[in-house]
């Protein structure tokens, strides 16, 4: 679907942009691979590696600006939503902003995409936005919520919106391997909370996941994949095994464990192989056999999170993962 295509990422510097634009050049091939974001410094860093490769287009701009959203997108057929105001605490001071980036800015971008006549438009969401606490959460439900209903006016265009959902990516700046191999000298680890869990995805993981939906999708489907999880006690172990951990407290709006669809989403929810697809319950599309396929209706009131998982890490298979990826971790 994507060979020869033109493409167009929004927060395109940012860690997914980093992983789908190599993985997507190499495997696809496609004609043209935009990287729109309003970062210039990431931007130039990032022409500094692919800035030889004619495939690849830069384009400075913010999705708050809906006339440079349309300049960008003439001409494109699939577009990556991964441009978001995504950490927690900035966005509780900041709330204005992040609503005007995370709910404003899908709203332009829907528009733009449906007026372009994009053929299918992808949006990424995080488990933050399932049952949210903090307002990055619940401005991710919101853009969930219109990217799902912007299927409902977009016949005239033929574009199609879905959406894909995953937690944390693994060694992302900011996230919590990073910050333990950086203190894994110190006597002390700091540990929020001794309950603590976490889904673990990897970036290669994330891309494979939005090429599966712009490969499946009909339109509104949330597409989540089977990961495993890990406490955090355990993550802190393997990586410090010889630090003391001091146990300090969740932040504001932070949860203990994550969670990826809830129990109100479990009606409309269908069970594969490897993912989950919960299905939108507007239009009665949650029955539509295109959109099921060969999907199996999971259990009411059924809840997958971080806790309640199958599927687990070990110690070793996160080492060895660090030891892989050493290098790459806190980077991007």
């Amino acid at each position: 679907m994507l060979e020869k295509s033109s493409i167009m990422i929004t927060g395109g510097t940012g860690s997914f942009g980093h992983a789908f634009l190599p993985l997507t050049l190499k495997k696809y091939n496609p004609r043209r691979v935009i990287i729109f974001s309003r970062d210039e410094m990431k931007q130039w860093e990032m022409q500094k590696i692919y800035g030889h490769d004619p495939r690849v287009r830069f384009f400075i701009g913010d999705i708050r600006d809906k006339d440079r959203l349309y300049r960008a997108l003439n001409g494109v057929e699939y577009v990556i939503h991964a441009a978001a105001t995504k950490i927690v605490p900035s966005a509780e001071y900041n709330p204005f902003e992040c609503i005007k980036t995370n709910i404003n800015g899908a709203m332009n971008l829907i528009d733009a995409c449906i007026d372009q006549k994009v053929k299918k438009v992808v949006a990424l969401s995080t488990d933050k936005a399932s049952s949210p606490v903090n307002l990055y959460g619940a401005t991710k439900l919101a853009s969930d919520k219109v990217f799902i209903a912007g299927n409902s006016y977009s016949a005239a265009s033929n574009t199609s919106f879905s959406v894909v959902r995953y937690g944390n990516v693994m060694g992302s700046r900011g996230s919590v391997i990073p910050l333990f191999l950086q203190l894994k000298e110190q006597e002390n680890l700091p540990i929020t909370h001794e309950s603590m869990t976490r889904f673990m995805i990897t970036l290669e993981e994330g891309v494979d996941l939005v090429w599966r939906a712009f490969n499946m999708m009909v339109g509104g489907e949330i597409f989540v994949k089977k990961i495993p999880s890990m406490k955090v006690v355990d993550i802190a172990k393997a990586i410090a095994p010889n630090s003391r951990q001091e146990i300090v407290g969740i932040r504001p709006g932070e949860k203990i464990h994550e969670q990826m669809i809830g129990p109100e989403d479990s009606k409309f929810t269908y069970e594969y192989s490897d993912f989950y697809k919960i299905l939108p319950s507007i239009h009665d599309w949650h029955l539509d056999p295109k959109r099921i396929a060969d999907g199996k209706l999971v259990e009411d009131g059924f809840t997958y999170s971080s806790d309640n998982n199958a599927n687990w890490m070990t110690p070793d298979e996160l080492l060895a993962w660090i030891r892989k990826n050493d290098g790459k971790i806190g980077k991007i």
